[in-house]
Parts: structure tokens; sequence; C-alpha cells
């Protein structure tokens, strides 16, 4: 039951953690998402990395990095917003890989203990007979209360897991499309202010 009381607590505390860092405003500004979807001066770009520098997050990095190189090739853009979102989607993840093992972990220390309450059956049977029902009781009794809570812990769990990593990939789906439409915007800012198209 202590191991399951260990995975119960980490359980909980993660997914405390994700309900609060996942959070879709907390990670997509609205404020910045409206301003890098209007961006069409340099001084729009300017009020855009003052209010990324302002409002960290990974969001706001992986904006802040397309707007700090916005001089290089959009080849070249691309693939240091990438490199940066990469970074910021092992942080949008943190903690789910440990989420996913109590989930798989807490059922077989629920089924460990079912089989270790047998195990205290069988010996009492062994040694004393079938006649002893209120000391085959007690190891029946524990075989169950561990599954039982195991699976009590185990099944939220997975399914805290599953739903904080679709909420992870939507928010990164999100990431990727306002980072598209801030590189189109910076790049057609680009091609505004060339000498030839004017």
């Amino acid at each position: 039951m202590i191991p399951l009381l260990l995975c119960s607590i980490l359980g909980l505390a993660i997914v405390l953690e994700k309900a609060l860092t996942l959070r879709r405003r907390r990670i997509l500004h609205p404020e910045l998402v409206r301003l890098i979807h209007m961006i069409d001066s340099e001084q729009d770009i300017q009020l855009a990395k003052s209010l990324c520098k302002k409002q960290p997050g990974p969001f706001a990095n992986i904006i802040l990095v397309g707007l700090q190189n916005r001089d290089l090739d959009k080849e070249e853009i691309k693939e240091l917003i990438a490199d940066q979102g990469r970074q910021e989607v092992r942080n949008l993840e943190r903690g789910l890989g440990i989420l996913e093992t109590v989930a798989g972990i807490a059922p077989l220390l629920g089924l460990l203990g079912t089989v270790i309450g047998m195990i205290k059956v069988f010996t009492v049977i062994s040694a004393q007979g079938t006649g002893q029902a209120s000391l085959l009781a007690g190891g029946i009794s524990e075989a169950l209360i561990t599954t039982a809570t195991g699976l009590v812990i185990g099944i939220p769990i997975l399914v805290a897991y599953h739903y904080y990593t679709h909420r992870a990939e939507d928010l990164i789906l999100d990431i990727e499309k306002h980072s598209n439409a801030m590189l189109q915007r910076i790049r057609a800012l680009s091609v505004a202010s060339r000498p030839e198209s004017r």
C-alpha cells in the first residue's frame, strides 16, 4: 500500500501541475496572438518582442526567436523556429511520461498486493487447514483492497495522461499555426520594405 500511496501522490502532483501549466491562455497569450496577426510595421515587431520578453513561455519564446532573426532567409528562420519549438515541446510534455508510468504501474502494484495476499491465504491453509475462516478472510481482503486501490489510482491517472497529452498536442498545433502566420507577416513586411518594391 505504501508504493501505491506514493504513486497516487506523484500522479496527483503532476496532474495539478499540468492543470496549471497547460492552460490555453497561459501558453497562447491572447494579446500576443492578436498582435502577431496584425504585424505591418517595425513598431509592431518591437512591440511584439517586448511583449514576448514580458510574458515568457513556450509560445512567446518561439515567436521571439522568429522576430529576432527576421532578417535571415525564410528557411533559416523556419529552422530556428523549429529548433526552439522542439525545446518548448519538451517543456510542455514534461511529466507526462511519469504520469504514463504511474498509470501503468499502479494496477501492477495492486496485482502484486493480490499475489502477496493470496500467498498469505495459502500459508494459513497449509499451516492450519481451512477451518480458520477469519485468517483466510484477512488475506483475501488484503488481496482485494490492493487490487482495488491500484485500479482506483491507475484509471484516473491514465485518463489524465491521455487528456493532457491531447491538450499538449493541440497547443503545439496552435503554436505552429500562429508561428507560421507571424512568419508570413514578417516576410511580407520585409518584401514591402525593399527598395525595388517601392
